[in-house]
């Protein structure tokens, strides 16, 4: 299949990779044959999902501007380049949530760190590898997961959703940037999903009535495959 071939031998890196939408990309990337780090900040967490998938894991917190080169410098010394990076880690700031007049700055600051210094940061550390990997003709793709907060105006989800809308605009502004250098740019809103972040949002949520993340991770690998050349190398030996 088409998609076996752009998959095997892939090397993704997922951020927030221990639960949630994350877990189910690492889960389905490396039963596809991708070779992928991912990043969590729990140690325990990381160490048991890298156990379970074979991935690499890697301990750290995309919100922290001291540990994004550390990150940056394993995912590439590992992997030995990189395709695709998955902006996946998300931060509600308040929680409970809150309204804006109510969210402290620091609150603010945190879903702005999490959400959209975090991706711009990791990104810029990586870009030089995923540049490379675009001139060697294996394509290179920026994933950021983002949400419909970033378009609706929600009461309680003004710090989510003002930096889920801006990461979908550096996103957009970015592809257009970069694509003198073959290096793309996608923003996916997974829909409301029925996760861990999503039960401290909304603690009487009816499961019932959220996607499965695996249906989610399901259709962003589908956009990634898309947007992505099939290299004639793949599933050769590395």
């Amino acid at each position: 299949m088409l998609a076996d071939m752009i998959l095997r031998g892939l090397r993704v890196a997922v951020t927030g990779g221990t639960s949630g939408l994350g877990l189910a990309l690492v889960c389905q990337l490396r039963a596809s044959g991708a070779d992928v780090a991912f990043i969590a900040r729990t140690a325990a967490a990381v160490e048991a999902v890298a156990g379970q998938t074979g991935a690499l894991g890697i301990v750290g917190d995309v919100g922290r501007k001291d540990d994004i080169y550390p990150m940056a410098l394993q995912i590439t010394g590992n992997l030995g380049g990189l395709d695709v990076l998955i902006n996946n880690a998300s931060s509600l700031g308040p929680v409970p949530l809150a309204f804006l007049a109510d969210t402290e700055c620091e609150e603010l600051e945190l879903a702005l760190a999490v959400n959209l210094i975090g991706p711009f940061r990791l990104t810029k550390a990586l870009f030089g590898a995923l540049a490379a990997s675009a001139r060697a003709g294996r394509g290179a793709l920026i994933v950021n997961v983002t949400s419909d907060a970033a378009v609706n105006a929600y009461p309680r989800w003004g710090a989510y959703g003002a930096s889920k809308a801006a990461l979908g605009h550096l996103t957009r502004v970015w592809d257009e940037e970069a694509k003198v250098v073959g290096v793309r740019f996608l923003s996916i809103d997974p829909g409301d999903m029925d996760t861990p972040l999503h039960a401290t949002a909304i603690p009487d949520a009816d499961p019932s009535t959220l996607r499965r993340p695996s249906d989610s991770a399901a259709e962003i690998i589908s956009a990634i495959v898309a947007g992505l050349p099939v290299r004639q190398s793949a599933g050769a030996p590395r």
